[in-house]
Protein backbone atom coordinates (compact mmCIF):
# COMPACT_ATOMS: atom_id res chain seq x y z
CA UNK A 1 0.00 0.00 0.00
CA UNK A 2 1.24 3.70 -0.78
CA UNK A 3 0.10 6.43 1.17
CA UNK A 4 -0.50 9.68 -1.07
CA UNK A 5 -0.47 13.46 -0.46
CA UNK A 6 -1.80 16.28 -3.23
CA UNK A 7 -1.36 19.93 -3.39
CA UNK A 8 -2.56 22.48 -5.69
CA UNK A 9 -1.48 26.07 -6.08
CA UNK A 10 -3.13 28.35 -8.39
CA UNK A 11 -2.75 32.09 -9.27
CA UNK A 12 -0.18 34.89 -10.09
CA UNK A 13 3.00 35.51 -7.85
CA UNK A 14 1.89 38.56 -5.95
CA UNK A 15 4.08 40.90 -4.17
CA UNK A 16 2.07 39.88 -1.24
CA UNK A 17 1.23 36.32 -0.20
CA UNK A 18 -0.90 35.38 2.26
CA UNK A 19 0.64 33.40 5.30
CA UNK A 20 -1.15 30.41 6.26
CA UNK A 21 -3.07 30.09 9.60
CA UNK A 22 -2.52 34.17 11.08
CA UNK A 23 -3.30 35.72 8.36
CA UNK A 24 0.06 37.54 8.01
CA UNK A 25 1.96 38.65 4.67
CA UNK A 26 5.16 36.96 2.94
CA UNK A 27 6.66 39.13 0.67
CA UNK A 28 8.80 37.48 -2.02
CA UNK A 29 12.44 37.77 -1.12
CA UNK A 30 14.84 40.48 -2.03
CA UNK A 31 15.03 41.02 -5.89
CA UNK A 32 13.41 38.11 -6.93
CA UNK A 33 11.20 38.50 -9.94
CA UNK A 34 8.59 35.99 -10.48
CA UNK A 35 9.94 35.49 -14.49
CA UNK A 36 13.65 34.11 -13.19
CA UNK A 37 14.27 30.76 -12.98
CA UNK A 38 15.80 28.74 -10.17
CA UNK A 39 17.57 25.43 -10.15
CA UNK A 40 16.34 23.15 -7.29
CA UNK A 41 16.72 19.32 -7.25
CA UNK A 42 13.55 17.04 -7.52
CA UNK A 43 14.61 14.01 -5.37
CA UNK A 44 18.31 13.80 -6.85
CA UNK A 45 17.34 15.73 -9.78
CA UNK A 46 18.25 19.71 -10.68
CA UNK A 47 15.40 21.33 -12.20
CA UNK A 48 15.28 24.73 -13.75
CA UNK A 49 11.82 25.83 -12.24
CA UNK A 50 10.02 29.18 -12.55
CA UNK A 51 7.29 30.47 -10.26
CA UNK A 52 4.59 28.28 -10.37
CA UNK A 53 0.61 30.56 -11.06
CA UNK A 54 -1.66 27.49 -10.67
CA UNK A 55 -0.65 24.66 -8.18
CA UNK A 56 -2.04 21.70 -7.64
CA UNK A 57 -1.34 19.26 -4.35
CA UNK A 58 -2.21 16.22 -3.79
CA UNK A 59 -3.21 15.13 0.04
CA UNK A 60 -2.96 17.01 3.24
CA UNK A 61 1.07 17.09 3.47
CA UNK A 62 1.64 18.60 0.02
CA UNK A 63 -1.12 21.59 1.02
CA UNK A 64 -0.03 22.04 4.12
CA UNK A 65 3.42 22.88 3.29
CA UNK A 66 2.40 25.13 0.82
CA UNK A 67 0.36 26.93 2.87
CA UNK A 68 2.44 26.70 5.86
CA UNK A 69 4.73 28.94 3.57
CA UNK A 70 2.08 31.56 2.96
CA UNK A 71 1.87 30.14 -0.84
CA UNK A 72 -2.25 30.28 -0.88
CA UNK A 73 -2.62 32.55 -3.73
CA UNK A 74 -0.56 30.13 -6.04
CA UNK A 75 -2.44 27.17 -5.21
CA UNK A 76 -5.62 26.00 -7.89
CA UNK A 77 -6.41 23.13 -6.27
CA UNK A 78 -5.94 20.17 -4.30
CA UNK A 79 -6.36 16.56 -4.78
CA UNK A 80 -8.10 14.50 -1.48
CA UNK A 81 -8.26 10.60 -1.63
CA UNK A 82 -10.62 9.12 0.24
CA UNK A 83 -8.22 7.85 2.73
CA UNK A 84 -7.10 11.51 3.78
CA UNK A 85 -9.04 13.12 6.66
CA UNK A 86 -11.32 16.27 6.07
CA UNK A 87 -9.46 19.31 4.96
CA UNK A 88 -11.52 20.87 7.96
CA UNK A 89 -9.07 19.47 10.72
CA UNK A 90 -6.08 21.11 9.08
CA UNK A 91 -4.66 24.10 10.75
CA UNK A 92 -4.84 25.62 7.24
CA UNK A 93 -8.37 25.15 7.31
CA UNK A 94 -8.93 28.77 6.24
CA UNK A 95 -6.75 27.98 3.19
CA UNK A 96 -8.24 25.07 1.87
CA UNK A 97 -11.08 26.83 1.81
CA UNK A 98 -9.88 29.58 -0.23
CA UNK A 99 -8.62 26.85 -3.63
CA UNK A 100 -10.49 24.07 -5.59
CA UNK A 101 -10.98 20.67 -4.56
CA UNK A 102 -10.34 19.43 -7.62
CA UNK A 103 -10.83 15.64 -6.94
CA UNK A 104 -11.57 13.13 -4.08
CA UNK A 105 -9.85 10.60 -6.25
CA UNK A 106 -6.10 9.26 -6.63
CA UNK A 107 -3.76 11.97 -8.88
CA UNK A 108 -3.62 11.28 -12.32
CA UNK A 109 -2.63 13.47 -15.43
CA UNK A 110 -6.30 13.98 -16.96
CA UNK A 111 -6.90 16.42 -13.13
CA UNK A 112 -3.53 18.56 -13.93
CA UNK A 113 -4.52 18.91 -17.53
CA UNK A 114 -8.49 20.02 -16.86
CA UNK A 115 -6.96 22.27 -13.99
CA UNK A 116 -4.18 24.28 -16.39
CA UNK A 117 -1.80 23.42 -13.63
CA UNK A 118 2.01 24.70 -14.10
CA UNK A 119 2.71 22.68 -11.36
CA UNK A 120 2.11 19.53 -9.21
CA UNK A 121 2.99 18.66 -5.83
CA UNK A 122 3.42 14.96 -4.41
CA UNK A 123 5.20 11.95 -3.88
CA UNK A 124 6.57 9.28 -5.46
CA UNK A 125 4.37 6.19 -5.94
CA UNK A 126 1.87 7.99 -3.76
CA UNK A 127 0.95 10.55 -5.97
CA UNK A 128 2.85 10.17 -8.77
CA UNK A 129 2.76 6.36 -10.24
CA UNK A 130 3.85 4.69 -13.72
CA UNK A 131 1.19 2.60 -13.29
CA UNK A 132 -1.34 5.52 -13.26
CA UNK A 133 0.39 7.08 -16.16
CA UNK A 134 1.17 10.15 -14.21
CA UNK A 135 5.08 10.81 -13.24
CA UNK A 136 7.83 13.57 -13.69
CA UNK A 137 9.13 13.20 -16.65
CA UNK A 138 5.20 12.39 -18.38
CA UNK A 139 4.44 15.94 -16.91
CA UNK A 140 7.91 17.26 -18.36
CA UNK A 141 6.85 16.52 -21.56
CA UNK A 142 3.46 18.19 -21.12
CA UNK A 143 5.14 21.34 -20.09
CA UNK A 144 4.18 21.21 -16.57
CA UNK A 145 6.40 21.29 -13.49
CA UNK A 146 6.55 19.21 -10.45
CA UNK A 147 7.97 18.78 -7.31
CA UNK A 148 8.20 15.19 -5.14
CA UNK A 149 8.76 14.85 -1.29
CA UNK A 150 12.02 14.44 -0.33
CA UNK A 151 10.80 11.82 1.99
CA UNK A 152 9.62 9.38 -1.11
CA UNK A 153 12.63 10.20 -3.17
CA UNK A 154 14.15 6.93 -1.03
CA UNK A 155 13.45 4.94 -4.48
CA UNK A 156 12.72 7.18 -6.83
CA UNK A 157 14.14 5.44 -10.24
CA UNK A 158 17.11 7.28 -11.64
CA UNK A 159 17.20 9.75 -9.17
CA UNK A 160 17.31 8.31 -5.68
CA UNK A 161 18.08 10.10 -2.60
CA UNK A 162 18.02 9.24 1.10
CA UNK A 163 17.12 11.70 3.55
CA UNK A 164 16.38 10.78 7.49
CA UNK A 165 12.20 11.75 7.15
CA UNK A 166 12.14 15.38 9.62
CA UNK A 167 15.41 16.36 7.66
CA UNK A 168 13.07 15.38 4.17
CA UNK A 169 10.27 17.93 5.26
CA UNK A 170 12.89 20.68 6.16
CA UNK A 171 14.36 20.02 2.99
CA UNK A 172 11.19 19.93 0.68
CA UNK A 173 10.33 23.77 3.06
CA UNK A 174 13.89 25.31 1.87
CA UNK A 175 13.09 24.08 -1.78
CA UNK A 176 9.89 25.13 -1.98
CA UNK A 177 10.81 28.47 -0.61
CA UNK A 178 13.86 28.89 -3.43
CA UNK A 179 10.96 27.62 -6.26
CA UNK A 180 8.78 30.26 -5.10
CA UNK A 181 11.36 32.56 -4.18
CA UNK A 182 10.43 32.91 -0.36
CA UNK A 183 13.41 31.81 1.26
CA UNK A 184 12.79 34.06 4.25
CA UNK A 185 9.93 32.77 5.11
CA UNK A 186 10.90 29.32 4.31
CA UNK A 187 13.99 29.42 6.98
CA UNK A 188 11.54 31.01 9.51
CA UNK A 189 8.90 28.00 9.15
CA UNK A 190 11.63 25.30 9.02
CA UNK A 191 13.69 27.22 12.60
CA UNK A 192 10.15 26.82 14.10
CA UNK A 193 9.90 23.25 13.78
CA UNK A 194 13.36 22.25 14.53
CA UNK A 195 12.83 24.56 17.87
CA UNK A 196 9.95 22.28 18.43
CA UNK A 197 11.54 19.22 18.10
CA UNK A 198 13.98 19.88 19.91
CA UNK A 199 12.16 20.52 23.18
CA UNK A 200 10.22 17.41 22.74
CA UNK A 201 13.49 15.55 22.50
CA UNK A 202 14.97 17.54 25.25
CA UNK A 203 12.14 16.06 27.70
CA UNK A 204 11.96 12.72 26.52
CA UNK A 205 12.12 9.85 28.85
CA UNK A 206 15.69 8.91 29.80
CA UNK A 207 16.68 5.08 29.56
CA UNK A 208 15.65 2.16 27.28
CA UNK A 209 13.51 3.54 24.54
CA UNK A 210 10.19 2.00 24.80
CA UNK A 211 9.35 -0.39 21.48
CA UNK A 212 6.86 0.74 19.72
CA UNK A 213 4.82 -0.80 16.65
CA UNK A 214 2.39 1.49 14.50
CA UNK A 215 -0.13 -0.65 13.11
CA UNK A 216 -1.25 0.65 9.88
CA UNK A 217 -3.65 -2.12 8.30
CA UNK A 218 -3.67 -5.77 7.12
CA UNK A 219 -5.29 -8.69 9.23
CA UNK A 220 -3.18 -11.24 7.61
CA UNK A 221 0.50 -9.77 7.22
CA UNK A 222 0.29 -5.88 8.81
CA UNK A 223 1.52 -3.15 6.97
CA UNK A 224 3.93 -0.75 9.29
CA UNK A 225 6.23 1.75 9.17
CA UNK A 226 10.00 1.16 7.98
CA UNK A 227 13.01 3.59 8.99
CA UNK A 228 12.37 5.97 5.76
CA UNK A 229 9.15 7.47 7.12
CA UNK A 230 7.98 10.12 9.06
CA UNK A 231 6.23 7.88 12.18
CA UNK A 232 9.97 6.39 12.53
CA UNK A 233 11.64 9.83 13.50
CA UNK A 234 8.34 10.96 15.61
CA UNK A 235 8.91 7.82 17.56
CA UNK A 236 12.61 7.94 18.12
CA UNK A 237 12.44 11.98 18.54
CA UNK A 238 9.70 11.50 21.29
CA UNK A 239 12.05 8.26 23.20
CA UNK A 240 10.37 5.21 22.25
CA UNK A 241 12.31 2.60 19.33
CA UNK A 242 10.36 1.45 15.97
CA UNK A 243 10.56 -2.43 16.06
CA UNK A 244 10.88 -1.83 12.65
CA UNK A 245 13.83 0.62 12.48
CA UNK A 246 15.64 -1.70 10.65
CA UNK A 247 14.01 -2.35 7.77
CA UNK A 248 15.59 0.25 4.82
CA UNK A 249 11.77 0.67 3.79
CA UNK A 250 8.97 3.26 3.64
CA UNK A 251 5.60 1.69 4.32
CA UNK A 252 5.97 -1.71 4.61
CA UNK A 253 4.27 -5.06 4.91
CA UNK A 254 6.30 -7.57 7.88
CA UNK A 255 4.77 -10.96 9.32
CA UNK A 256 2.89 -10.97 12.95
CA UNK A 257 5.65 -13.12 14.31
CA UNK A 258 8.44 -10.32 14.10
CA UNK A 259 5.67 -8.33 15.90
CA UNK A 260 4.90 -10.60 18.93
CA UNK A 261 8.92 -11.33 18.86
CA UNK A 262 9.07 -7.45 19.43
CA UNK A 263 6.71 -7.51 22.46
CA UNK A 264 6.18 -3.88 21.89
CA UNK A 265 5.06 -1.93 25.13
CA UNK A 266 2.66 1.03 22.64
CA UNK A 267 1.07 0.58 19.47
CA UNK A 268 0.68 3.82 17.25
CA UNK A 269 -2.48 3.31 15.34
CA UNK A 270 -2.24 4.56 11.85
CA UNK A 271 -5.94 6.56 11.58
CA UNK A 272 -7.08 7.51 7.75
CA UNK A 273 -10.57 7.62 6.59
CA UNK A 274 -11.02 4.25 4.99
CA UNK A 275 -9.36 2.37 7.99
CA UNK A 276 -10.53 3.86 11.19
CA UNK A 277 -8.18 3.22 14.75
CA UNK A 278 -11.57 1.99 16.47
CA UNK A 279 -11.29 -1.23 14.02
CA UNK A 280 -7.95 -1.86 14.10
CA UNK A 281 -7.85 -1.65 18.09
CA UNK A 282 -10.79 -3.77 18.06
CA UNK A 283 -8.79 -6.31 15.63
CA UNK A 284 -5.46 -6.23 18.02
CA UNK A 285 -7.47 -7.35 20.59
CA UNK A 286 -8.87 -9.83 19.80
CA UNK A 287 -6.07 -11.11 17.15
CA UNK A 288 -4.35 -14.79 18.64
CA UNK A 289 -1.14 -12.88 17.52
CA UNK A 290 -1.52 -9.63 18.99
CA UNK A 291 -3.80 -10.05 22.25
CA UNK A 292 -0.97 -10.93 24.03
CA UNK A 293 0.91 -8.22 23.38
CA UNK A 294 2.85 -6.08 26.38
CA UNK A 295 1.03 -3.05 25.11
CA UNK A 296 -2.48 -4.94 24.09
CA UNK A 297 -3.11 -6.39 27.34
CA UNK A 298 -2.17 -2.49 29.21
CA UNK A 299 -4.14 -0.99 26.71
CA UNK A 300 -1.42 1.16 25.41
CA UNK A 301 -2.86 3.20 22.11
CA UNK A 302 -1.91 5.65 20.80
CA UNK A 303 -3.84 6.82 17.52
CA UNK A 304 -2.01 8.95 14.62
CA UNK A 305 -3.80 11.04 12.22
CA UNK A 306 -2.89 10.42 9.10
CA UNK A 307 -1.78 14.00 7.93
CA UNK A 308 0.83 13.81 11.49
CA UNK A 309 2.42 10.46 9.47
CA UNK A 310 2.94 11.48 5.86
CA UNK A 311 5.30 14.03 5.05
CA UNK A 312 4.35 17.43 6.18
CA UNK A 313 4.23 20.46 8.47
CA UNK A 314 1.81 18.63 11.21
CA UNK A 315 4.66 15.69 11.14
CA UNK A 316 5.73 17.72 14.13
CA UNK A 317 1.63 17.95 15.86
CA UNK A 318 2.24 14.21 16.02
CA UNK A 319 5.44 14.45 17.62
CA UNK A 320 4.16 16.96 20.01
CA UNK A 321 1.22 14.67 21.20
CA UNK A 322 3.51 11.26 21.20
CA UNK A 323 5.97 12.96 23.05
CA UNK A 324 3.56 14.00 26.02
CA UNK A 325 1.79 10.14 25.69
CA UNK A 326 5.19 8.68 25.98
CA UNK A 327 6.21 11.12 28.83
CA UNK A 328 2.91 10.12 30.71
CA UNK A 329 3.33 6.15 30.48
CA UNK A 330 3.79 4.06 33.20
CA UNK A 331 6.04 1.47 32.17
Amino acid sequence: MSHTRSIALGSALAAALLLSGCGAEVEADGDAKASEKVTVKRCGEPVSYKVPERAVAYEGGSADKLFSLGLTKHVHGYVMPPANPPVSESPWASEYAKVKMLSDDLLNKEIVVEAKSDFVVAGWNSGFSDQRGITPKILDKLGVQSFMHTESCFNYPGYPQKVTPFNALYSDLERLGKIFHVEKKAGQVVGDLKKRVAAVKEKAPKGDPVPVFLYDSGTDQPFTAGSQVPPNDIIKTAGGKNIFDGLDERWTQVNWEAVTKAEPEVVIIFDYGDQPAKKKIEFLKKSPHTKELPAVKKNNFFVLDYNEGISGPRNIDGLEKFGKYLRELKR
